[in-house]
């Protein structure tokens, strides 16, 4: 059984006990976060597919950790001109672990 979720303005393909990294979460580590925007449930090979969303259709998480991502590097530079600028950035997100599909 899997679904797909919009999670944070992203979506993703998930099945009971994935972990996956979201966009920052205002959430503390260890509560229980409850997903309602399911675009589609496939239960054994039963597709439901939301118009939108699938009616009555959970997802359910568990928040594991806030962490960074990697650093990305951004470096502009016009030639000639003696400009040059270099700025890093580290994203923000979530860990959670999916613990219930409800459909």
């Amino acid at each position: 059984m899997f679904a797909i979720v919009t999670i944070a303005g992203q979506q993703f393909k998930v099945k009971e006990g994935d972990k996956l990294f979201v966009h920052r979460l205002a959430a503390q580590q260890g509560d229980t976060l409850t997903f309602s925007e399911v675009l589609l449930v496939d239960k054994d090979g039963k597709v439901q597919i939301g118009t939108p969303t699938v009616a009555n259709a959970k997802v359910e998480a568990k928040v594991l950790d806030h962490v960074k991502g990697d650093k990305v590097i951004v470096f502009k530079k016009k030639r000639r001109k003696g400009y040059r600028v270099k700025k890093g950035h580290r994203q923000q997100f979530t860990q959670i672990e999916v613990t219930a599909i409800q459909a």
